[in-house]
């Protein structure tokens, strides 16, 4: 098979990059500087441009043509339309990559299917997701445009803190001090492995059943938020000290954290992956985080250049852990 993945050395990307190669699919990328921290595979043809200048991608493109594409980079109706007149008649499958934040928020129901309500009124980011799943839906029902749509949660690599703030949280947990927790810490949540992810996405590529469909691939492994603080700080070699905040006030002390609060994390999150098994049946996500969080932690150590403390955050956590400590 011959893919072009638009982006291809992000966080997700950069995994699926490579096995994809690994699978033996002539794997074209389009992007316009290659990642130093996650390097795409020497098997891989690079092609230099800009997606969102059309000129310049299809001087790019020229002469090719494709069996699926990717767009890894596509936020907004405005890159979906771009995408279908690049690649009209160009590709066999067009893959959107959208948001498990699309669903309704809070859940109506658990597991999340595919099926579920998408709504979420409190995130612009998913919103914008939800606009272009609807402008693909329409134009594979009018024009059968080949679309396949995957909703990826919290998807993670060595480079990836699950907690808002990159290196802060860990950084305060190393110097002894509290890390604010949403809520009771009590609410699931699922984290995938970039690797676990490729596993159940690669397949999909060129796969006739996928189009005109809706996938979710995610792990089946559902935590607490403090059971995540818990593996963090067993990483680090250190204990958590958790200060549970309720979201509505860590909103109220800075939006932007709180929009991805109320508009994703304070939720309960678990997800069923049947669907995409039923077109991958061996997938199986087999990466904890407990596993994972070793990973991040041995990353940051390597290089201490990486260990940036967001010190706007770091004050706002004092100030919260100040006010909603308990004794």
């Amino acid at each position: 098979m011959k893919v072009l993945f638009i982006g291809g050395s992000g966080i997700i990307s950069s995994a699926c990059s490579r096995l994809a190669v690994e699978r033996g699919i002539d794997l074209y990328v389009l992007n316009r500087g290659e990642s130093a921290t996650r390097p795409l595979p020497s098997q891989a043809t690079v092609l230099r441009a800009d997606i969102r200048d059309n000129a310049a991608v299809r001087e790019a493109i020229a002469g090719h043509t494709f069996d699926a594409v990717v767009d890894w980079v596509a936020f907004t109706t405005d890159h979906v339309h771009a995408d279908i007149e690049l690649f009209r008649g160009r590709t066999g499958q067009y893959v959107f990559i959208s948001s498990a934040s699309a669903y309704q928020t809070p859940p109506a129901r658990l597991p999340v299917v595919e099926s579920s309500p998408l709504r979420n009124p409190f995130w612009q980011y998913s919103r914008d997701k939800i606009a272009c799943e609807d402008l693909l839906v329409q134009v594979y029902r009018d024009k059968g445009f080949p679309a396949t749509i995957v909703r990826p949660s919290h998807t993670y690599d060595r480079t990836l803190v699950p907690f808002d703030g990159g290196w802060t949280v860990p950084a305060r947990m190393r110097a002894g001090k509290e890390i604010v927790v949403h809520g009771d810490g009590t609410s699931l949540w699922t984290l995938t492995h970039h690797e676990d992810f490729a596993k159940a996405f690669v397949p999909l590529l060129g796969h006739p059943r996928a189009i005109g469909d809706t996938f979710q691939i995610t792990s089946d492994d559902a935590l607490t938020w403090n059971q995540i603080a818990e593996h963090m700080a067993a990483a680090l070699g250190v204990p958590p000290k958790i200060v549970h905040v309720p979201s509505d006030a860590i909103a109220a002390a800075d939006p932007e954290w709180g929009a991805g609060l109320l508009g994703d994390k304070a939720h309960s999150m678990v997800f069923d992956n049947s669907k995409v098994r039923a077109l991958v049946p061996d997938y199986v996500a087999t990466i904890p985080f407990h596993r994972g969080a070793r990973e991040i932690v041995a990353w940051f150590d390597e290089d201490p250049a990486r260990q940036v403390v967001d010190e706007r955050l770091d004050k706002v956590m004092d100030d919260l852990a100040d006010r909603w400590r308990v004794g």
